[in-house]
Protein backbone atom coordinates (compact mmCIF):
# COMPACT_ATOMS: atom_id res chain seq x y z
CA UNK A 1 0.00 0.00 0.00
CA UNK A 2 2.64 2.29 1.10
CA UNK A 3 4.67 1.74 -2.82
CA UNK A 4 1.22 2.19 -4.10
CA UNK A 5 1.06 5.70 -2.32
CA UNK A 6 4.65 6.43 -3.05
CA UNK A 7 4.00 5.85 -7.19
CA UNK A 8 0.86 7.77 -6.59
CA UNK A 9 2.74 10.97 -5.38
CA UNK A 10 5.58 10.90 -7.87
CA UNK A 11 2.75 10.66 -10.50
CA UNK A 12 1.00 13.56 -9.33
CA UNK A 13 4.16 15.26 -8.83
CA UNK A 14 5.72 14.69 -12.21
CA UNK A 15 2.28 16.05 -14.26
CA UNK A 16 2.63 19.14 -12.14
CA UNK A 17 5.79 19.90 -13.01
CA UNK A 18 6.24 22.80 -15.35
CA UNK A 19 8.77 22.61 -18.37
CA UNK A 20 10.25 26.15 -17.56
CA UNK A 21 13.35 26.86 -16.34
CA UNK A 22 14.76 30.21 -17.80
CA UNK A 23 14.11 33.31 -17.61
CA UNK A 24 14.36 36.36 -20.22
CA UNK A 25 16.77 39.67 -18.86
CA UNK A 26 15.13 41.96 -20.57
CA UNK A 27 12.43 42.85 -24.02
CA UNK A 28 15.69 42.74 -26.43
CA UNK A 29 15.21 38.60 -25.41
CA UNK A 30 11.81 38.57 -25.55
CA UNK A 31 11.81 40.25 -29.02
CA UNK A 32 14.12 37.72 -29.49
CA UNK A 33 12.78 34.63 -28.34
CA UNK A 34 9.41 36.35 -30.39
CA UNK A 35 10.89 36.65 -33.70
CA UNK A 36 12.84 33.11 -33.48
CA UNK A 37 9.64 30.97 -33.08
CA UNK A 38 7.68 33.03 -35.56
CA UNK A 39 10.19 32.28 -37.62
CA UNK A 40 10.27 28.18 -37.04
CA UNK A 41 6.27 28.65 -37.41
CA UNK A 42 6.76 30.35 -40.83
CA UNK A 43 9.60 27.53 -41.86
CA UNK A 44 6.69 24.64 -40.56
CA UNK A 45 9.14 23.79 -37.10
CA UNK A 46 6.50 23.22 -34.65
CA UNK A 47 8.49 21.20 -32.59
CA UNK A 48 10.99 23.69 -32.13
CA UNK A 49 9.06 26.43 -31.63
CA UNK A 50 7.63 25.05 -28.89
CA UNK A 51 10.44 23.49 -27.36
CA UNK A 52 12.02 27.09 -27.40
CA UNK A 53 8.79 28.54 -25.65
CA UNK A 54 8.87 25.59 -22.91
CA UNK A 55 12.35 26.85 -21.65
CA UNK A 56 10.90 30.43 -20.65
CA UNK A 57 6.69 29.37 -19.90
CA UNK A 58 5.46 27.70 -16.92
CA UNK A 59 2.93 24.98 -18.53
CA UNK A 60 2.98 21.77 -17.76
CA UNK A 61 4.79 19.25 -20.32
CA UNK A 62 1.33 17.50 -21.03
CA UNK A 63 -0.76 20.40 -21.72
CA UNK A 64 2.42 21.77 -24.14
CA UNK A 65 2.54 17.86 -25.89
CA UNK A 66 -1.24 19.10 -26.66
CA UNK A 67 -0.45 22.20 -27.63
CA UNK A 68 2.52 21.24 -30.21
CA UNK A 69 0.23 18.35 -31.23
CA UNK A 70 -3.13 20.24 -32.19
CA UNK A 71 -0.92 23.14 -33.69
CA UNK A 72 1.05 21.00 -36.06
CA UNK A 73 -2.28 19.38 -37.27
CA UNK A 74 -3.89 22.47 -37.44
CA UNK A 75 -0.92 24.60 -39.53
CA UNK A 76 -0.87 21.37 -41.78
CA UNK A 77 -4.33 22.04 -42.88
CA UNK A 78 -4.06 25.49 -43.24
CA UNK A 79 -0.78 24.82 -44.85
CA UNK A 80 -3.45 22.95 -47.92
CA UNK A 81 -5.53 25.64 -47.79
CA UNK A 82 -3.78 28.36 -48.09
CA UNK A 83 -0.53 27.45 -49.23
CA UNK A 84 3.46 28.03 -48.60
CA UNK A 85 4.63 29.98 -46.04
CA UNK A 86 6.22 33.37 -47.39
CA UNK A 87 7.90 34.69 -44.20
CA UNK A 88 6.17 36.42 -41.35
CA UNK A 89 6.32 40.07 -39.82
CA UNK A 90 5.66 42.17 -36.23
CA UNK A 91 2.92 43.91 -36.39
CA UNK A 92 2.36 45.03 -33.00
CA UNK A 93 3.71 45.65 -29.48
CA UNK A 94 1.78 46.74 -26.49
CA UNK A 95 3.07 47.38 -22.91
CA UNK A 96 2.16 47.63 -19.49
CA UNK A 97 4.55 49.77 -17.38
CA UNK A 98 7.94 47.31 -16.78
CA UNK A 99 5.82 44.41 -16.17
CA UNK A 100 3.62 43.01 -19.07
CA UNK A 101 4.64 43.04 -22.98
CA UNK A 102 2.24 41.36 -25.78
CA UNK A 103 4.32 41.17 -29.42
CA UNK A 104 2.02 40.19 -32.26
CA UNK A 105 3.22 38.54 -35.52
CA UNK A 106 1.97 37.26 -38.49
CA UNK A 107 3.01 34.42 -40.50
CA UNK A 108 2.28 34.78 -44.02
CA UNK A 109 0.95 32.05 -46.54
CA UNK A 110 0.08 32.57 -49.86
CA UNK A 111 -3.42 32.83 -50.03
CA UNK A 112 -4.04 34.19 -46.14
CA UNK A 113 -2.00 34.73 -42.60
CA UNK A 114 -1.85 33.55 -39.14
CA UNK A 115 -1.17 35.80 -36.14
CA UNK A 116 0.66 35.02 -33.23
CA UNK A 117 0.47 36.20 -29.85
CA UNK A 118 3.13 36.29 -27.06
CA UNK A 119 2.91 37.67 -23.64
CA UNK A 120 5.19 38.32 -21.34
CA UNK A 121 5.86 39.09 -17.53
CA UNK A 122 8.27 40.68 -15.39
CA UNK A 123 8.68 38.01 -12.49
CA UNK A 124 10.39 38.37 -9.36
CA UNK A 125 13.54 36.52 -11.05
CA UNK A 126 12.70 37.95 -14.51
CA UNK A 127 10.73 37.43 -17.58
CA UNK A 128 8.85 34.54 -18.55
CA UNK A 129 6.13 33.81 -21.36
CA UNK A 130 2.70 34.28 -19.71
CA UNK A 131 0.42 33.32 -22.66
CA UNK A 132 1.37 32.06 -26.43
CA UNK A 133 -1.43 32.04 -28.74
CA UNK A 134 -2.22 31.84 -32.89
CA UNK A 135 -5.78 32.03 -34.69
CA UNK A 136 -6.02 32.89 -38.35
CA UNK A 137 -8.10 36.07 -37.03
CA UNK A 138 -5.98 39.20 -37.84
CA UNK A 139 -8.57 41.26 -38.08
CA UNK A 140 -8.17 43.57 -34.91
CA UNK A 141 -4.54 44.37 -35.97
CA UNK A 142 -6.03 47.20 -38.29
CA UNK A 143 -7.36 48.86 -35.85
CA UNK A 144 -3.70 49.14 -34.23
CA UNK A 145 -1.97 50.98 -37.58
Amino acid sequence: MNKLKFIFIVSVFSLNCFSQNKFLKNNSESEELSRNVSELFSQNKISNGINNLSEYWPLPKNELDALEEKTIKYLNLIESRFGKSIGYLKVNEEKIADIAIRETYLVRYSMSAIRLKFTYYKSTKGWILNAFEWDDSFTEEFKNN
